[in-house]
């Protein structure tokens, strides 16, 4: 139970109406649907809805205190109402410092460690969980795939949870003595202030490619997004990133915290990599000296592998037992996942979805490869209502790495799947070298690339990974890609 001056601390006021710090709060919320007798509504201008809109319902519903940023909504005077009143400069800013101070500031007694990138955020947070845990330690995770507190596994609806269920989850965390907390942090939570008082003892940058131009409208402002976390680290905290990507060192041009660098081709790198062999069932990688076999396959994962191995070491891991755990690790769900079908042939599934992704999947694919007649057979869509600029580079990369290329439905959302592939295929050009089919459903397209395959050839199912469903017109219909190819095992 916190009084109203404890979840204030920390807070820009700029006015504030019916003071009384003596006030019990009994909860906090954004949406006014869950607000109860007792509680902090917020309200905060979303994409969808403003909250101001909601102020007079979560009154109605027992709000005591109302914090606002639109002076608009601000009673004249304290006349007429018991409810506390509150402008800031921003509610969403205010939010999560009154989240983090409801829950006791649950990071400051964690060692937390955000991860943010374009890619490669899941696999790295869930293999440094995994390590960590096999170390020893009781760990959270906070993933797009699920989060984890102490091994009980939760639901989740996004890659970075709102800022109030992010503080409940580390105070239950703190609750069941977790040491590490491994995070995927994305720009759209550094944007919406989601993570603003936490504390962090480390950040990991892994890669930045076009994606998300849909909310950010430009590259340079996505970048600015991501680089707004590195800002943001105090001086105790690392720094981790991958300066073989051209935008790495310019994360931490402004940042307080230590920097170091990864990398597979810097000579002056802190930590580095170099792949001695890679093959379907995995990687020999030389780590700082001592050569290490993983079961997971690409440049792509070395990087992933490098940077988990990086971030032990700063957290002051032994390097022996991490390097021998680290041999154990297995991606993440979704991520290049490899099962043989019937027909001898090879089928993987990956999360892969930006242009970026999609070139280092199918080149590991095709550095794979044993024998000039394997033949690579690429099932891919784009999500609808996002960035429509990766649309035709996704199915152009597809097609020059692909001898069979399917060009399917995704997430269509409130677009026809049919639109969709048409804004694809203004990437193509007039080739012979690869087949291309167009099959709106998913689940066909997908049958037509096993049942099409022969022994050796390698079936990509790219774009939805560990996602179950199909978002369609607002209804999310069950479907799972590792279904649909155990059909042709």
């Amino acid at each position: 139970m916190k009084n109203l001056k404890q979840i204030l601390d920390g807070v820009k006021i700029n006015r504030i109406i019916n003071e009384d710090n003596a006030k019990e709060i009994q909860g906090i919320a954004f949406d006014s649907r869950k607000v109860e007798e007792g509680y902090v509504f917020v309200a905060e201008k979303g994409e969808l809805a403003d909250g101001h809109s909601y102020i007079c319902s979560a009154v109605q519903s027992g709000a005591k205190v109302i914090v606002l940023d639109n002076a608009s909504y601000m009673p004249e005077s304290n006349d007429n109402t018991s409810v506390t009143y509150i402008l800031t400069d921003d509610s969403s800013l205010a939010l999560s410092q009154i989240a983090c101070n409801f829950y006791d500031r649950p990071t400051e007694k964690l060692k937390l460690v955000g991860i943010t990138g374009t890619n490669g955020k899941t696999t790295t947070v869930t293999l440094l969980y995994e390590l960590f845990t096999a170390l020893g330690y009781k760990c959270g995770k906070i993933s797009t795939v699920e989060n984890i507190v102490a091994g009980k596994v939760l639901p989740t609806q996004r890659t970075t949870p709102d800022s109030i269920t992010l503080n409940r989850l580390f105070s239950d965390m703190v609750q069941q003595d977790c040491t590490y907390v491994f995070m995927e942090v994305s720009s759209h939570a550094i944007v919406q202030n989601r993570i603003g008082g936490l504390h962090f003892a480390g950040g990991i940058f892994s890669n930045i490619t076009l994606d998300h131009l849909d909310y950010h409208k430009t590259f340079l402002a996505y970048i600015q997004a991501k680089k707004a976390f590195f800002d943001r680290l105090d001086k105790d905290a690392f720094a981790l990133v991958n300066a073989d990507d051209k935008n790495g060192l310019v994360m931490v041009q402004n940042t307080k915290a230590k920097v170091y660098t990864y990398g597979l081709s810097g000579a002056g790198y802190d930590y580095r990599t170099k792949i001695i062999e890679s093959s379907f069932e995995g990687s020999d990688l030389l780590i700082d000296g001592k050569e290490v076999f993983v079961p997971m396959v690409g440049r792509f994962n070395a990087y992933n592998i490098l940077a988990v191995y990086a971030t032990a070491m700063l957290l002051g891991a032994d390097k022996q037992q991490v390097l021998t755990d680290i041999s154990l690790l297995k991606a993440a769900k979704g991520r290049f996942e490899i099962y043989k079908l019937k027909s001898g042939a090879y089928a993987v599934i990956d999360y892969a979805h930006t242009p970026d992704a999609v070139e280092n999947v199918l080149k590991t694919i095709n550095d794979c490869k044993t024998q000039v007649s394997q033949k690579v057979y690429t099932v891919i869509g784009c999500g609808g209502d996002r960035d429509k600029s990766k649309r035709p580079l996704m199915a152009k990369i597809s097609q020059q790495l692909s001898d069979v290329l399917i060009l399917t439905s995704d997430n269509p959302r409130s677009e026809k799947p049919e639109d969709i592939i048409k804004d694809m295929q203004q990437g193509l050009v007039n080739t012979s070298d690869t087949k291309t089919f167009t099959v709106a459903d998913r689940a066909e397209a997908i049958k037509l690339a096993c049942t099409m395959a022969e022994k050796d050839d390698i079936v990509l199912v790219a774009g939805k990974g560990h996602e179950n469903y199909q978002e369609i017109y607002g209804e999310k219909h069950h479907f799972d890609d590792k279904e649909e190819v155990l059909r042709y095992m």
